[in-house]
């Protein structure tokens, strides 16, 4: 057994390559000043009878760099969009004409800038509690290995291989965290 022992490294790398892609959705969804499609992506409607997505009513468009509209499909669901919108905490107040849900995106304010920034740095703590949750994970099945026979000098091999990945993984995340952060109080 203590020969045939191979963490899975990739499925490691795998899972943390996820909690990075997820910090990304969370990311495109705050609002940073410019308009953007992927802030209407957290958000859901109540319509026919159960959550649905916005992109998926209607079609999301960004005509102008402070603008984002939606030409809603359904009459009928205008209005639960709009709601939506509005409950949706991005502070943003539609304006409707006819089937169109125009979004004027509002000039952000210092205090917004650093909430959004405190908001930003959570959404990256999240994340680096995810790849450690991911690199406890690698740990276990390697002192469990160890249990089963892994030599000494094999285990602190592996050891080492899974806390370069999680630092790699956490260096990117704090990269993007500053980059974001950059890009929020830039006014």
């Amino acid at each position: 057994m203590s020969d045939d022992f191979m963490l899975d490294t990739d499925e490691l790398e795998r899972r943390m390559d996820g909690a990075m892609a997820s910090l990304r959705t969370e990311f495109a969804s705050l609002r940073t000043g410019r308009a953007s499609a992927s802030m209407l992506e957290p958000i859901v409607v109540e319509a026919y009878g159960q959550q649905t997505p916005i992109n998926q009513l209607g079609t999301v468009n960004v005509p102008e760099p402070r603008m984002v509209t939606i030409n809603v499909w359904d009459k009928s669901m205008v209005q639960a969009v709009e709601k939506a919108i509005m409950n949706s905490g991005l502070g943003i107040n539609p304006q409707t004409n006819g089937t169109i849900v125009m979004l004027p995106i509002p000039e952000l304010n210092e205090e917004r800038r650093r909430d959004l920034t405190r908001v930003a740095a959570q959404y990256a703590e999240h994340a680096r509690v995810a790849v450690r949750n991911i690199r406890r994970d690698g740990m276990d099945q390697v002192k469990k290995a160890k249990a089963d026979g892994l030599s000494e000098d094999d285990q602190k091999f592996w050891e080492e291989e899974v806390q370069t990945l999680t630092d790699k993984h956490i260096k990117a995340l704090d990269a993007a965290l500053e980059s974001k952060q950059a890009e929020i109080m830039q006014v």
